[in-house]
């Protein structure tokens, strides 16, 4: 016990004085959610430069000089953390990787991330040079969410071809690698069963973790077995059964709904409900909310392809929402993520969006945020730098003027956003 104490008392050592010098700021009355699934009423938060370093009741000492921030009535919770997001060559409701994946543009989705308290995003797919640059400036970050990247995602149809991605997109030196094993309801092949073995086999050879774009279960579980560390998305076919819940819960994989996925496919053929509020508009670029309520828009999109796909889609919603209440109940650990970055997935918005539709599935509040905070962090294996009010940890807070615990819908009430120990909104 003396030697675990002493190890604890070295890594706050540690912590405090890589902060000396820096400012302190005591947040001082609020209701603290620690991201671990801790609640403590009239709690005390204390942040040097970018770095927590010490969270309790409101006995914690709070060193002199220290700026305080009376947070009575409010809550303060980590920031969102999105484990499936993109930053993608999307402006508006257009896509054009040789136009819009900018550095400015990718800033511009960054921000917009942070203005709705999400202040990080793991891009899981079709992240290039300017993608790469800004994850190496998360540190010195103070207004826009932090990003990780997941390089292309990787294809082929051949084992050689699955493997030789797989080198190519691991020397870009990405966080975690992607896949996708699916059809699109059936309108395109699927990635080759030998290819995404290999690329799985060559992902753990060097040590990266391996995500999987899914949507039915047997796919789930092949991937599953054969090495995956995250389900990108839900099982959106079958009910998931017990051989897969045991294969999620014996390596402790995560599980991300990505709900506000489905929702894109077909809420557009007419006109959504929430398109004039401005929760919505603060963040959506102009022009987006006039284009999403024309008439004629809409009737294009019933009269198409892509309609059809929708309604498919729509049902297995239903689905992917039973699946998760499922897993939920079952004790898997569940990775907020929403794949928002392509048109008509708004960043940032859909996040809250995802955050309802998750309790309306059956999560209580507490187990969303768990699932936005903390757990999305471990998650990714980035446990204790990110996610959880806890010493050590990055200072990137939300405040909410409501209680989120009382109505999940309250995360929505932002008072300030911090990043990096840094007021950014």
């Amino acid at each position: 016990m003396r030697t675990l104490t002493a190890i604890a008392g070295a890594a706050l050592l540690l912590a405090l004085s890589s902060t000396a010098g820096a400012q302190t700021t005591a947040f001082v009355g609020g209701r603290v959610i620690d991201g671990s699934g801790r609640v403590i009423e009239n709690g005390t938060v204390i942040i040097s430069g970018a770095t927590i370093t010490a969270v309790g009741p409101a006995s914690t000492a709070v060193p002199g000089g220290a700026t305080r921030i009376d947070l009575k009535g409010k809550t303060i919770l980590p920031g969102l953390v999105n484990a499936h997001g993109h930053v993608a060559a999307t402006s508006g409701l257009q896509s054009d990787p040789e136009r819009f994946y900018t550095r400015s543009n990718l800033l511009r989705q960054l921000k917009t991330y942070a203005m709705y308290g999400v202040t990080t995003v793991f891009s899981l797919g079709d992240d290039d040079v300017a993608g790469f640059a800004l994850r190496d400036e998360n540190a010195s970050s103070t207004d826009r969410a932090k990003v990780f990247v997941a390089g292309p995602v990787i294809n082929g149809q051949t084992a050689e071809e699955g493997r030789a991605m797989t080198i190519k997109v691991a020397a870009m030196k990405p966080d975690l690698l992607k896949i996708r094993v699916d059809d699109n309801l059936g309108t395109t092949p699927k990635m080759a069963e030998p290819a995404w073995r290999a690329a799985i086999a060559e992902a753990h050879a060097r040590k990266l973790p391996i995500a999987v774009h899914i949507y039915y279960l047997a796919d789930a579980k092949a991937t599953l077995q054969a090495g995956a560390d995250l389900i990108a998305h839900s099982v959106r076919d079958l009910p998931v059964d017990d051989a897969f819940i045991n294969m999620l819960k014996s390596r402790d994989v995560c599980y991300s709904p990505t709900f506000t996925r489905e929702l894109s496919t077909f809420v557009y053929d007419t006109t959504p409900p929430w398109v004039d509020e401005p929760f919505f508009l603060k963040g959506a670029e102009p022009g987006v909310a006039t284009i999403l309520k024309d008439p004629k828009r809409q009737e294009q999109i019933r009269n198409s392809d892509a309609w059809k796909s929708g309604q498919q889609y729509k049902a297995g919603l239903e689905v992917a929402k039973k699946n998760l209440k499922t897993l939920v109940d079952r004790g898997v650990r569940i990775a907020f993520g929403t794949d928002t970055g392509p048109p008509g997935r708004f960043q940032g918005f859909f996040e809250h969006l995802e955050l309802e539709m998750m309790v309306d599935a059956g999560m209580t509040p507490m187990q969303a945020i768990l699932a936005a905070t903390g757990d999305a962090a471990k998650c990714h294996r980035k446990s204790g730098q990110f996610g959880t009010l806890a010493t050590g940890a990055a200072a990137d807070l939300l405040i909410l003027d409501a209680n989120p615990l009382d109505n999940i819908r309250n995360t929505r009430a932002i008072n300030a956003v911090w990043i990096n120990g840094k007021k950014a909104y």
